[in-house]
């Protein structure tokens, strides 16, 4: 029993020796301390700035908040051991006396890896070289400084004065207190900022409406001049603030200029010379000789400035030149036209300008595998874009400028294709309208009609492009429906009158002789739609029609309506207008119960049977009282867009693609469409104020109102 005990009291003995011993040696591991890392120049920051070394500075507008990233190592290497560390700031500065003060700070204990912050105290000197260094502490022992060995010191300079303001100066757009008026729209400016302060190095400048931006000057205290291209006229003005290397920020200037009008082209030849006429007179530049192959007096496109244009054959003959140049192609320049292809299956040039056996421009139409493409060449850049239509007038623009290096193409006011740098070639040859030079002889010649070409020595801005593409929609018709004898419902100038067809009346509003509250013999009679009276219709028979067609609707056209429907819940779609070919409508714009919606129906071509496509639509259920709704029907043959629109909303933000319109030959139908071949799809409710626009009007909310909007 004892030697059992004994042997017992020996193992536990032995058991607590070799207990302690490995206490001793884990205490040992435990109290090992590796020191914190040294603060590397990366982690630290001076403000929002990187740590400056060596020659450089950072100046700051406040007094900074100093940063770093401060690291002490994992003496166990388990990821999950807490270190932490704090961290000491030392900032240093020589004084005025010569003297060297410091300034000290020790952060509060943070997890490893964290930012470490001291924001410095008010009190530092302004416009002096502060240095600063770091070191992390985690309470037993610490890291070398942060410009210790490879690190470095950081610095700063405290800059607590604002930068005196900018001083502005154009030599293009001068002071009005100079010159009152300067020319103009297109033509760039230059604008020089500067500052008396040395330590600016970059200003903010706002034009009103734009641009706006912040330029850099090349080196402190350097002045900066932007470009400024205007795209209107009228008074102008140009705000600018310095901002000096601490990112201080003067006071604002403001420097005031006005603009002009776009000056007039340097060249234009209008080309409504007589018939018969053998040169082409020029409103500005040369008179232009012609080819035997020209021909004057063709017809204009409509609701434009011109008045005729030139007929050119496409051959060797149809052509006109001034035999001599337009202006200097390596400035900036336009040229435009309108134009009116007779074929587009080969590649022909409206404008162009000799160079040595090429041309250095050229403005026309190009024959691509995709098809055809209006094409604006200047040096060895092209660009295309557009799409040329046979027998369809458009106008196009081609404009580099030199400024930027940029050529734009411009097809019906609308910038076509993608704008390319260019480089001009010289050209001191002749400007050409209707072929451009080739190696021998000349080329690509046009076939078709010209008119109103114009060149100028400056850039034509966008607003200007869809200025010059502007045609000015006619009214065609314009019916009140206000009243009818024998069946026909005049039109407001004399023009096509409505024909009433059975079951179609015209219904007329109270003349107000008497007042139904005050006069308990008075009979109520609901108002007109608008005016004195509309058209209403019994949903059987009932319609109007003019006797041909109204709208030409393989070109541009609008239309507008008013319409209530007399149910809430109609059986089947009705139609509001239309207009037939010989088997079908060239375009229905009609109701749809079972969408709630009103549509504009267009089908593809003029055959029975031919699908009918919904091109827009738009959700507006009538339950058969109120005012009505106004309708408008937009077609832009020039963009090959359509848009629907009901009481001034339009049916989608993007108009619809409709590309090739034709031309129908039928009627002007109201309350009625074509269905199967025959007439179906009647209307049952009123409709008034139905106006007619040969033209894109870009405005309809004037339209219903029982007057016409202005076409101005």
């Amino acid at each position: 029993m004892f030697r059992k005990t004994g042997r017992r009291r020996r193992l536990v003995v032995a058991g607590c020796a070799a207990a302690l011993l490995a206490g001793a040696a884990g205490t040992a591991n435990a109290v090992e301390n590796l020191p914190p890392k040294q603060p590397l120049v990366k982690d630290l920051q001076t403000g929002s700035k990187a740590c400056a070394t060596g020659d450089e500075t950072v100046y700051v507008a406040d007094p900074p908040r100093l940063e770093a990233v401060l690291y002490d190592p994992e003496e166990d290497n388990q990821a999950s051991e807490y270190s932490p560390v704090k961290g000491e700031f030392d900032a240093w500065w020589t004084d005025a006396e010569g003297v060297e003060q410091h300034r000290t700070y020790t952060t509060m204990v943070q997890p490893s890896g964290t930012r470490q912050y001291w924001t410095m105290p008010s009190d530092i000197p302004a416009d002096t070289a502060i240095s600063w260094h770091v070191r992390a502490n985690d309470g037993k022992a610490t890291s070398p400084w942060s410009d210790a060995g490879d690190g470095s010191v950081c610095s700063f300079v405290y800059d607590d004065v604002n930068p005196e303001k900018a001083t502005i100066t154009s030599p293009e757009y001068p002071n009005p207190e100079d010159v009152f008026w300067v020319d103009g729209v297109g033509v760039y400016g230059h604008f020089t900022m500067d500052s008396p302060s040395d330590d600016v190095v970059s200003y903010t400048y706002y034009f009103p409406g734009g641009p706006y931006g912040t330029v850099k000057a090349d080196r402190p205290g350097a002045a900066v001049t932007i470009p400024y291209l205007p795209l209107s006229h009228g008074p102008k003005s140009l705000q600018v603030a310095a901002i000096d290397r601490a990112g201080r920020r003067s006071g604002e200037t403001i420097y005031y200029f006005n603009v002009q009008s776009g000056r007039a082209p340097v060249a234009r030849w209008k080309l409504d010379d007589p018939a018969g006429s053998r040169s082409a007179a020029a409103e500005t530049g040369s008179a232009a000789r012609t080819g035997t192959g020209v021909t004057f007096g063709g017809p204009a496109p409509s609701g434009t400035e011109a008045t005729a244009t030139v007929s050119l054959d496409g051959t060797g003959h149809g052509f006109l030149t001034p035999d001599a140049p337009a202006t200097d192609l390596r400035k900036s320049f336009a040229v435009s036209a309108w134009v009116r292809p007779s074929e587009t299956a080969r590649t022909m040039t409206v404008a162009s300008q000799d160079a040595a056996g090429k041309p250095a421009f050229t403005l026309g139409l190009r024959a691509e595998d995709s098809g055809p493409a209006w094409s604006f060449a200047i040096g060895g850049t092209r660009i295309t874009g557009g799409a040329p239509e046979t027998g369809e007038w458009a106008h196009v623009l081609g404009v580099y400028d030199a400024e930027t290096g940029k050529a734009r193409l411009y097809a019906n006011g609308h910038e076509v294709g993608t704008a390319a740098d260019a480089t001009p070639t010289e050209a001191s040859g002749a400007f050409q309208i209707g072929r451009a030079r080739g190696t021998v002889g000349y080329r690509d010649r046009w076939h078709g009609d010209v008119g109103d070409v114009r060149v100028h020595d400056r850039v034509v801005v966008p607003g200007e492009a869809a200025e010059l593409a502007q045609r000015k929609p006619k009214l065609l018709g314009h019916w009140s429906l206000e009243k009818a004898t024998d069946g026909v419902s005049p039109e407001q100038a004399d023009g096509t009158p409505l024909r009433l067809g059975t079951g179609a009346t015209i219904y007329n509003g109270s003349d107000s002789s008497c007042i139904p509250e005050m006069d308990p013999d008075c009979t109520y009679v609901p108002p007109a739609l608008v005016g004195d009276g509309h058209l209403r219709l019994d949903g059987e028979t009932g319609y109007a029609a003019t006797d041909g067609p109204v709208v030409d609707t393989g070109d541009s056209f609008t239309l507008g309506v008013v319409v209530r429907l007399a149910d809430s819940e109609p059986a089947h779609p009705m139609t509001v207008l239309s207009q037939a070919g010989e088997h079908t409508d060239a375009f229905k714009l009609r109701y749809v119960p079972s969408t709630y919606t009103w549509q504009l129906v267009m089908p593809v071509r003029d055959e029975a049977g031919a699908p009918e496509k919904v091109v827009s639509q738009i959700e507006g259920a009538d339950g058969g009282e109120g005012q009505g709704h106004r309708l408008a029907v937009v077609y832009d043959d020039a963009s090959d867009t359509i848009k629907l629109y009901l009481d001034g909303t339009v049916g989608a933000e993007e108009p619809a693609a409709f590309a090739n319109g034709w031309h129908s030959t039928g009627p002007l139908q109201i309350g009625r469409g074509k269905v199967d071949g025959g007439w179906g799809e009647y209307l049952h409710g009123d409709v008034d104020e139905v106006q007619a626009y040969a033209g894109a009007l870009e405005d309809v909310g004037g339209l219903g109102w029982g007057t016409d909007p202005c076409l101005c």
